[in-house]
């Protein structure tokens, strides 16, 4: 961690943010290479302000990316559960949250209130940022007109490890047919962050395939949503374009 430095004598000693070279300090970073060229631990300690004694800002900024690994997992984390990091009090924590909620919002806003549907990373980004920080699964319904524009918020049908007691078809079309939904696309989360799918989540989504073609209703995809890796990966899973379901034609 750039805060620790040797001395002659060999002992360890602690570098307060003020004392590191101009060049490596948050603010002056910020001023020289803007935001955008800013590295995550830089980012988060231009937010905390100040370290504790002993650390500073900088080294608090990388132990919470170490401590919880990303931005994302640090967005899922309470305000109470933040504080009980050394040098993370309570008006810390909530600036913190606050930062990472317009993040939140920032996106969700850009995705638009009723954009149009047309293909698997399309759908994945309406419900991204509200996956994102949730702690357990959470099943959505996708509410379709006839040209495939998304016709209200995303409809939360239910909340818990997916079986078939939580998604029933009942629940499942009734926004559909309140709203007089073209269409539907189905999605959930997984928590653990991979988006592959369970033999449970096919069943499931076969059922409801042909729920729909009685209701007249077309089912169009699946989607499950993980978390986006390091690697580039994608951060959630097509049933339709993993050829899973034999879903139905827009």
């Amino acid at each position: 961690m750039i805060g620790k430095r040797v001395n002659e004598e060999g002992a360890v000693y602690q570098v307060r943010a003020n004392d590191l070279p101009k060049a490596l300090q948050p603010r002056e970073k910020f001023d020289r290479l803007g935001p955008e060229n800013l590295s995550e631990s830089d980012l988060l300690a231009l937010l905390l302000r100040t370290g504790t004694a002993g650390t500073n800002v900088v080294e608090l900024a990388e132990t919470l990316l170490m401590q919880y690994g990303s931005l994302s997992a640090l967005s899922r984390t309470s305000v109470a559960e933040l504080q009980k990091i050394r040098g993370i009090g309570k008006e810390k924590a909530k600036i913190l949250k606050a930062a990472l909620e317009i993040g939140r919002r920032l996106v969700q806003e850009n995705v638009g209130e009723n954009p149009r549907i047309a293909s698997p990373e399309e759908a994945a980004a309406v419900l991204r940022e509200r996956a994102r920080s949730l702690d357990r699964e959470v099943f959505w319904v996708l509410l379709l007109d006839t040209k495939s524009r998304l016709m209200a918020p995303p409809c939360e049908v239910s909340k818990g490890t997916l079986n078939s007691s939580l998604v029933h078809p009942r629940e499942i079309f009734k926004p559909a047919v309140q709203q007089s939904a073209a269409s539907i696309i189905l999605a959930h989360n997984h928590p653990s962050g991979d988006p592959s799918p369970s033999a449970q989540d096919i069943r499931i989504t076969k059922k409801l395939i042909e729920a729909g073609k009685t209701m007249e209703i077309k089912v169009l995809d699946h989607l499950i949503i993980g978390r986006k890796t390091r690697d580039g990966a994608n951060d959630f899973l097509s049933l339709r374009e993993n050829g899973l379901a034999e879903f139905e034609e827009r």
